[in-house]
């Protein structure tokens, strides 16, 4: 079990982070007494509902339950939650639960991030991508036809539930997505700027076998890992106003490739794991880094075995890269290793990428 916290020391605010292997009806018992006879509203994911709603025991009426993939993540099911929320007459003193993966946790955060101009908001994220990334640092939001999480807030929990068990029951395809995330914590841990040396590059050399055989002991060591150096960053930066920004390493060109295939052919690991591929690229055609390092990284990669994917059309990637949140008007941003586990933001032209 690890008891960890995230102090935003600007605004005074601070939660528990509690990642802890315990059976799930043990889960459902902590959660209730935190939330100390408010009323909630529970946002689950169906796959989840599916798996576990027996163990949740959620009443009925205390449940949305929200059918699964990105494309859930609109503005209709936004307006659903809220009107759901209005209807139960939630006040300000209540809750709102998300139990799921990302889509979940974005798309309550956002509801609860508006709701009565803000409403406590609880995570208990049940995907290795949600656990590792999403579930901690309070970035919600909803998708528009123009793009990803386009339409959002900085909100964050008030407590984020993380226990490893929900991952044995996770398909093999959101598992690897959710490595993805990790592979990329790897590469920019010193930048991190962690008290802690918590060398995850060796972590992931060594522990392959036992991350992938989903041993229980060694993921929840994975978590604490990622979700230290996660910690480390949003309190330096909460708001993604500098340091922030080395989170997105592999993203700009990954959410491209989601963007051209329409979220439907790769999932979101995927893609920034070859979005970190074209960056190490890149940083070698820039200096930045030399070719034994590039290959030392790709044997990591490698070890987990992801999906290949091809490449696109080098003008229409130039677009999408440019219609990308953190895209200036004249430049588009990278986050590109500088070192080893080390990476830097750099602000490119569109003739300076391919």
């Amino acid at each position: 079990m690890a008891d960890l916290s995230v102090k935003i020391k600007q605004d005074e605010k601070s939660y528990p982070i509690i990642i802890k292997n315990e059976e799930i009806t043990d889960l459902a018992e902590e959660i209730l007494t935190f939330l100390k006879g408010k009323n909630y509203l529970a946002v689950i994911s169906e796959k989840v509902e599916k798996l576990y709603g027996k163990a949740l025991n959620i009443p009925k009426e205390n449940k949305f339950i929200l059918k699964d993939g990105e494309k859930e993540k609109n503005f209709k099911n936004f307006k659903k939650i809220t009107d759901r929320a209005l209807k139960m007459k939630l006040t300000r003193q209540d809750a709102i639960l998300a139990i799921g993966g990302g889509v979940a946790g974005d798309l309550a955060g956002f509801v609860a991030s508006t709701y009565m101009r803000g409403i406590d908001f609880i995570q208990v994220p049940t995907t290795l991508l949600a656990c590792v990334d999403s579930s901690v640092g309070g970035k919600v939001a909803i998708d528009t036809d123009y793009g990803k999480n386009l339409v959002g807030a900085f909100y964050q929990p008030k407590i984020v539930f993380i226990n490893p068990k929900f991952l044995k029951t996770l398909d093999e395809r959101q598992f690897k997505t959710g490595l993805g995330e990790v592979v990329k914590y790897s590469f920019i841990e010193k930048s991190c700027r962690c008290e802690e040396e918590l060398n995850l590059t060796n972590f992931l050399s060594e522990k392959s076998e036992e991350i992938l055989s989903r041993n229980e002991k060694t993921l929840s060591k994975l978590i604490e890992i990622c979700v230290k150096l996660k910690i480390s960053v949003v309190e330096k930066d909460e708001k993604e106003n500098g340091l922030r920004r080395i989170l997105n390493f592999g993203h700009t060109y990954g959410h491209a490739i989601e963007k051209i295939t329409k979220y439907k052919k790769y999932t979101h690991g995927e893609a920034i794991v070859e979005g970190m591929k074209f960056a190490f690229n890149l940083a070698v055609k820039r200096n930045l880094i030399d070719k034994n390092y590039k290959f030392l990284a790709e044997d990591v990669m490698k070890k987990y075995n992801f999906r290949e994917i091809p490449q696109f059309n080098p003008e229409k990637m130039i677009e999408l890269m440019q219609m990308d949140k953190k895209a200036t008007q004249n430049s588009i941003v990278f986050i590109l290793p500088t070192d080893y586990s080390a990476a830097e933001a750099f602000e490119l032209k569109a003739d300076e990428i391919f």
